[in-house]
């Protein structure tokens, strides 16, 4: 269609009742029905850094952040389909550490949440927190809606405590 729309798939520490999020993943963004696809890591409240790799439909990621100490952080991205990687390592002070996230969403503006693009279904694999498989960890599953309370997603329960799958409902 001719509207814009965004989707996101990371992981990282932080965003869920913190006001810091460090972060890596993959976008695809639709513009005028064109599909933009990359990668980008995120150590917010700065702003999100774009890898200059190619990031085709279909490719395979695997992705970890490790808080390593006295504010420090290793983000690790990998194209397992394209062979590509990076690491990352920064310092945020301000991080909370206040939760590991694996998420799909719907990207934030400073005008607020943006539309949904239609992923079709995202499957994410081997979740760990720590080394322990997420569901072990306490892992809370979320569901986006709208402001009128619909679901834009819709979320499987885990397999094997670290396996999940997200699936597109609607844009708004």
């Amino acid at each position: 269609g001719s509207s814009r729309t965004w989707s996101s798939f990371w992981v990282g520490l932080d965003g869920f009742g913190s006001n810091t999020v460090e972060q890596t993943g993959s976008e695809v963004d639709c513009v005028s029905g064109h599909a933009k696809y990359y990668s980008w890591y995120e150590m917010f409240p700065a702003f999100p850094v774009n890898f200059s790799n190619p990031v085709s439909p279909g490719d395979h990621f695997t992705g970890s952040v490790t808080f390593t100490g006295s504010g420090h952080f290793t983000l690790v991205l990998k194209d397992t389909t394209k062979g590509w990687s990076h690491t990352i390592k920064k310092s945020l002070a301000s991080a909370k550490r206040a939760s590991a996230e694996v998420i799909a969403e719907a990207p934030s503006s400073s005008s607020g949440v943006l539309p949904l693009t239609n992923f079709g279904t995202m499957h994410f694999t081997n979740s760990l927190v720590d080394g322990t498989a997420m569901g072990k960890a306490g892992g809370v599953k979320i569901t986006m809606v709208n402001g009128s309370g619909r679901a834009k997603d819709s979320v499987s329960a885990l397999t094997s405590s670290k396996n999940f799958s997200v699936k597109w409902l609607h844009s708004t």
